[in-house]
């Protein structure tokens, strides 16, 4: 699997509709479950690619919400019932374990 290639954003757009409601998973946390890229290649999928998937459950690494989408991306996180400090989801309450899934 080469970076950006099908199958990489395949992989990448199935592990975000994999993330239960109520939680969240950073750009970072996506790269180490996928295997392959980082945050920021996980972020280009996902600014490309990821209207189509659950995108306000994927985070910046301290909770916040991608810029430009908060308001939205924090309604839909409340509505699922995650926990929220201000404008970020408590990433110690609400991060998602695969492992545990």
């Amino acid at each position: 699997m080469s970076l950006m290639d099908e199958a990489y954003v395949e992989a990448v757009l199935s592990a975000v509709e994999r993330i239960p409601a109520g939680q969240v998973a950073s750009y970072g946390d996506l790269a180490e479950y996928v295997g392959v890229g980082g945050p920021r290649l996980v972020g280009r999928v996902m600014s490309t690619q990821g209207a189509g998937v659950p995108w306000w459950r994927v985070v910046r690494a301290d909770g916040r919400p991608a810029r430009g989408l908060e308001a939205t991306a924090l309604a839909r996180l409340r509505a699922e019932g995650a926990v929220l400090v201000g404008d970020r989801v408590d990433m110690r309450r609400c991060r998602w374990r695969p492992s545990l899934s």
